[in-house]
């Protein structure tokens, strides 16, 4: 049986505990800022005929995660959330703009800006905004994008780069499932599965995301960025992108 002390809970418990509750607000489905409207182009490539089943989707998951967000958004994250920490305004706005450049059509430059928007009204509803230069810390920058904002609550939440990096690629993998379960005749059931086939690969991304380079940095996703292109005249739309 465990003793008294053993079971007695310290502040530093206490601390881990809300930073991982604030991970798993941040990152939840229910986080009223509208990403289930955004496909991120899945919605094309199910049109296009390039993704029509289990197999294909998983397939499609694993080059956008390995050639995408491992080389874009996940260490980006870990960048803007250093410079949160270090009050480093330059690093913020450096780290931002360079997301905003990499994002290859209208409609994945409009999501990343209207999610960064919305997640940023809502944290000025809870009053969780950075209190700014007067306060000794960094503003937002203008407009900034969805993984800056991001950056900001995992940094103030006292979320560790890591996990936070987990929590936003755990994000990403459960929208687009959300979206092909919408769309595409794919069931919960399969939709696990591919949960278990790529956890792993989640892990492995952030692995690597952590240790690359600056100069390696950019994402490689042709079809995606062609998929995206395509869906923003495509005739009969479930999602914004």
């Amino acid at each position: 049986m465990p003793t008294e002390s053993a079971m007695k809970p310290t502040t530093a418990d206490h601390g881990e505990d809300l930073a991982l509750l604030g991970l798993l607000q941040l990152v939840s489905p229910a986080l009223p800022i509208g990403a289930f409207a955004f496909s991120q182009g899945l919605e094309s490539a199910f049109e296009l005929g390039w993704v029509t089943d289990e197999a294909t989707l998983g397939e499609w998951l694993e080059g956008v995660l390995e050639d995408g967000l491992t080389r874009c958004e996940l260490p980006a994250l870990a960048r803007l959330q250093v410079a949160w920490a270090k009050g480093d305004d330059a690093g913020l706005a450096e780290w931002d703009a360079w997301l905003a450049a990499n994002r290859e059509t209208a409609e994945l430059a409009a999501e990343d800006s209207r999610l960064g928007a919305s997640l940023t009204r809502l944290l000025e509803s809870l009053e969780l905004l950075p209190p700014g230069p007067s306060r000794e810390s960094p503003a937002l920058p203008a407009g900034a994008g969805y993984v800056t904002v991001f950056a900001w609550m995992a940094h103030s939440r006292g979320v560790p780069v890591r996990q936070a990096l987990l929590g936003f690629a755990w994000a990403w993998l459960e929208n687009q499932l959300a979206v092909a379960c919408k769309a595409l005749p794919l069931g919960h059931t399969a939709a696990q599965r591919l949960v278990e086939r790529l956890r792993p690969a989640l892990v492995a991304a952030v692995d690597e995301a952590l240790m690359l380079e600056d100069d390696a940095l950019g994402p490689a996703l042709p079809g995606l960025a062609l998929a995206s292109a395509l869906h923003e005249t495509q005739y009969s739309r479930l999602f914004r992108s």
